[in-house]
């Protein structure tokens, strides 16, 4: 549609689950406006897949991080081998991520010290950080304050509080929005997202996983963008041309992006 262009902030499309087929979701996604889409990194046997994978397609863009599902399998080596690579500015990389914290996920005392050595990076080197935070916006939160982390954050696929969000927002985060505010059971967090303010809104799929209501889980595609900024419009009572141009303008924001969607050198 010419009225609207999407950005997809955080979209997994390195994963086998696209294998084969990326060209065919790309053209079905460009079809319902998709113009960008931004592949986080989450270990780094992955970060050539990934920046390989972004250098395919028009239009896209990566991260690299260590997840905190992955810490186990990584060393303070692997942090030292992150920076190098970030350091070259790689063309087409824009952030840092996918780093953080999950209560879920193996153990947090471990997780600390990659995500606290990930933020001193992306500071060092002037990057947005791109996090994935699991009952964890509390800690995510004390982190950044405590290390006056002042670059662009994307906390990605927000599942929280009105309070914990905001408290993000007042130290510069953007609150990432995918496939969890089109389920009619997360009343908290769509009524979080709801309330926040729009420059505060990032819109993602987080694809193959986080699908939207009515599909099928791991089959998620950057081509439900569109359905997920209905689900938000609808939520917010505004208009879906209005609200995309915000959200494209808070993704170039986060990403350090000119009017094009190119990044600014």
């Amino acid at each position: 549609s010419e009225w609207m262009r999407l950005i997809d902030a955080h979209c997994h499309f390195d994963f086998p689950e696209f294998d084969g087929r990326r060209k065919a979701v790309l053209e079905d996604a460009r079809s319902g406006g998709l113009s960008n889409l931004v592949i986080p990194g989450v270990r780094r046997p992955d970060w050539s897949r990934v920046s390989r994978i972004a250098s395919e397609y028009d239009g896209l863009y990566y991260c690299l991080g260590i997840h905190p599902w992955y810490v186990a399998e990584h060393t303070a080596d692997d942090l030292c081998a992150l920076q190098g690579l970030l350091e070259d500015r790689p063309g087409h990389c824009v952030a840092l991520g996918e780093c953080g914290l999950d209560r879920l996920h193996g153990d947090m005392r471990d997780q600390y010290a990659l995500f606290e050595g990930q933020v001193d990076i992306a500071a060092l080197l002037h990057l947005p950080l791109v996090i994935h935070s699991v009952k964890t916006h509390d800690e995510v939160y004390e982190v950044l304050r405590r290390k006056r982390f002042s670059g662009r954050v994307l906390v990605h696929g927000f599942s929280g509080s009105y309070e914990q969000a905001t408290k993000l927002i007042d130290l510069g985060c953007f609150i990432g929005v995918g496939g969890v505010i089109t389920h009619q059971r997360a009343r908290k967090t769509r009524d979080t997202i709801a309330r926040l303010p729009v420059d505060a809104l990032i819109l993602e799929t987080d694809a193959p996983d986080m699908a939207p209501a009515g599909v099928e889980a791991g089959h998620n595609s950057p081509a439900f963008l569109p359905a997920i900024l209905a689900a938000l419009a609808s939520l917010r009572n505004s208009g879906p041309e209005e609200l995309a141009q915000s959200l494209l303008r808070n993704a170039q924001r986060l990403y350090g992006w000119n009017e094009n969607g190119a990044s600014e050198r």
